[in-house]
């Protein structure tokens, strides 16, 4: 069974807390972070983990995260380059991992090639948020249920009911949940028509867990998320953590432990 899936339904049977995902771009800050990225992300508790895919035209996203694509391209990174980086990953690393991006680059790789080479290193899943899941279906999915990796779709506010339980029906792991019609970044805290929105998918009784994600930054976020999902995704308010660290691996525990349990924070300090 896919780790993801395994991961949700644990969590599930046991009524644990609601799951954080983190993202982070490969290659930022610096070429050959990925891995101790992902490492420190695992060791702070991060229950699954993102890996941006750098592109040159990001366009879901906002300034925090265009700027990590952009110093992660200066620095050389591609996507050769990245498999490369976690060849090896699943030597240490037990928490499911994704790559997020968009669709070109892994066209121009070739969809077949891409999803055997996440297959043969223990990448879970994609988030391809410009991926047509008309085109998924009838081009694509078998690919991806070849070799076991799972296609996450995102739902935004606007996403019509029609269209949300078509996406629940071809989906499996958990669907993005997206807070708001903006780009990543630009939302802080959750607003009340964010919570009615929240709601009204609960109500939906969609057979997918969800995870909610732009806006999420803090324990309060993260908290107020999980009431209505599954859990939570941070994305642009961990790379500014990346950004601005001066001590990598303590900078990254300090941070995800604020999230999660803020009291055991205050106590070890």
């Amino acid at each position: 069974m896919n780790r993801i899936t395994t991961l949700f339904q644990q969590n599930a049977i046991e009524n644990g807390p609601g799951l954080l995902n983190v993202y982070f771009t490969a290659g930022f800050p610096d070429k050959n972070d990925t891995l101790r990225v992902l490492t420190a992300l695992q060791n702070s508790g991060a229950d699954l983990v993102e890996i941006g895919m750098p592109y040159s035209d990001p366009v879901a996203d906002g300034e925090t995260i265009q700027m990590s694509n952009d110093r992660a391209l200066s620095n050389g990174m591609t996507i050769k380059l990245l498999f490369d980086q976690l060849q090896d990953m699943r030597k240490g690393i037990t928490v499911p991992v994704l790559l997020m991006g968009y669709i070109n680059p892994v066209l121009q790789y070739g969809v077949e090639a891409f999803c055997q080479k996440c297959a043969e290193i223990g990448i879970d899943g994609l988030i391809l948020p410009d991926m047509p899941m008309d085109v998924y279906e009838e081009e694509y999915k078998p690919i991806f249920d070849r070799y076991g990796v799972l296609n996450i779709f995102l739902v935004t506010p606007q996403t019509s009911e029609q269209r949300i339980r078509q996406i629940d029906a071809v989906s499996e792991g958990f669907i993005y949940t997206v807070s708001s019609a903006s780009v990543t970044g630009s939302q802080s805290g959750v607003s009340e028509n964010m919570e009615a929105y929240f709601e009204r998918l609960q109500s939906m009784n969609l057979k997918n867990p969800r995870l909610i994600g732009f806006g999420i930054k803090d324990h309060a976020t993260y908290s107020k998320a999980s009431q209505y999902s599954a859990g939570a995704i941070i994305g642009s308010a961990f790379i500014r953590v990346l950004a601005e660290a001066t001590d990598l691996e303590a900078d990254i525990a300090s941070y995800i432990q604020s999230v999660k349990n803020p009291k055991v924070e205050a106590a070890i300090n």
